[in-house]
């Protein structure tokens, strides 16, 4: 089991919760549908990049970006 979150994670947590909900206008149910969205989208991602693993392709480059959205 991870570690609990620091004080600076759950103030980071705090501020991306506030963010999600102003681009969705407040509507508290509009936020969670769309983080359900974001969420399901990323597992799909995550199985494609495991089945291409799986067969053996390979990256030949990691792609690192920084979010300040999270």
């Amino acid at each position: 089991m991870s570690a609990p979150p620091s004080l600076s994670d759950n103030s980071r947590y705090e501020q991306a919760c506030d963010q999600a909900i102003a681009m969705c206008d407040g509507n508290l149910r509009s936020t969670i549908k769309a983080l359900i969205m974001a969420n399901e989208y990323l597992e799909a991602e995550l199985e494609e990049l495991q089945a291409a693993i799986s067969a053996g392709c390979v990256p030949t480059q990691t792609l690192r970006t920084s979010s300040t959205a999270a």
